[in-house]
């Protein structure tokens, strides 16, 4: 609320808070702590792996070992929670995503491994199927179409598995209509009532996730494009049905991806719903932050810090980002 305040110059200076070290940080409005993070992480198959990916630079696909061990790392740093998605080869992808419900997959083997490690650390599961279809999309392709019902059916069995292997958060990307009352009644009916749901309830059709899906394995296998499920960058007041809908069927939490070019959505969606509202900052931010600073063009600290803070500015109670531990060893020193 803007308050009818009588300022002038010279009895009122704006200056002379921001003199000192001290006087900002007593008057600074928006903390920004590793305890706000989720660490995104690209999970692959091997021992001992940590394979650079370069349209990420400084993000590796780690193998369950090394991921393990990054976990351990999250918890010194102070980093609550890691969000997995899986590198899936062309040879391991089907029509049918079938490997999606596997439970001794990537995912469930690499839940298990870092609970039995470090269970303290959250574990959030990104669900939806284009990581393992060979088509790329995030359900079910028939006629060239996302048909919707077949793909709820779907993620609620790869929702179940999940949860079984012990991920605490169930996340749906898929952006199908009904999903989210469908796994909350999936996971409560196999006796999974405390697993949670973030909704990716915001997610555009964006180009930022261009390095993601190099990352995954998804690069050169997507037919077409995803506008038909993923929502229009040029809209807003549809993103508030969406979440609106997502919390009357049951998500605990909603999320808006991307982030950096989204913070307007950000903004409304906490201002409208008060719920727990995070926001994903994507591989595409990410790699445009990097590449800049590596040219020398940007400041990489205050680059990384000044985008993290301005998403939480905007009304994000947590960031799902590649920045993670790096963010959290600068806010450390």
């Amino acid at each position: 609320m803007t308050r009818n305040l009588s300022q002038s110059f010279p009895a009122t200076r704006l200056r002379r808070p921001r003199a000192s070290a001290w006087s900002r940080a007593l008057v600074s409005e928006t903390a920004l702590s590793p305890d706000k993070f989720i660490w995104a992480m690209v999970i692959r198959e091997g021992e001992n792996i940590a394979e650079p990916i370069p349209s990420l630079p400084g993000v590796s696909r780690l193998s369950v070992d090394r991921a393990v061990e990054a976990a351990r790392e999250a918890k010194a740093l102070g980093i609550p929670a890691l969000a997995l998605f899986p590198y899936t080869s062309a040879k391991d992808r089907s029509a049918g995503a079938t490997l999606a419900f596997d439970p001794d997959n990537l995912m469930c083997r690499a839940a298990q491994a870092i609970k039995d490690a470090v269970p303290e650390v959250g574990l959030m599961a990104d669900v939806a199927l284009d990581p393992y279809t060979d088509h790329g999309h995030d359900g079910s392709l028939e006629n060239g179409e996302i048909v919707n019902d077949r793909t709820v059916e779907a993620v609620v069995r790869q929702s179940i598995v999940e949860a079984r292997a012990g991920f605490d958060i169930i996340a749906p990307s898929d952006m199908m209509d009904g999903r989210i009352g469908a796994i909350r009644n999936g996971l409560d009916t196999e006796g999974f009532q405390n697993v949670q749901i973030m909704s990716y309830a915001a997610k555009y059709a964006s180009c930022f996730y261009g390095p993601y899906r190099d990352a995954i394995g998804s690069t050169g296998v997507l037919k077409g494009d995803k506008r038909t499920y993923q929502m229009d960058p040029a809209n807003t007041d549809e993103a508030l049905r969406e979440v609106a809908m997502d919390i009357a069927e049951g998500a605990d939490s909603v999320m808006v991806k991307p982030a950096g070019a989204y913070l307007d959505i950000i903004h409304r969606v906490k201002e409208t719903f008060a719920m727990p509202t995070f926001a994903f900052q994507v591989s595409g931010e990410y790699a445009m932050i990097m590449a800049a600073a590596q040219n020398g063009w940007i400041d990489e600290t205050r680059a990384i810090l000044e985008s993290l803070t301005a998403i939480r500015r905007a009304g994000a109670d947590g960031v799902i980002t590649y920045f993670a531990p790096k963010a959290a060893r600068l806010l450390g020193a």
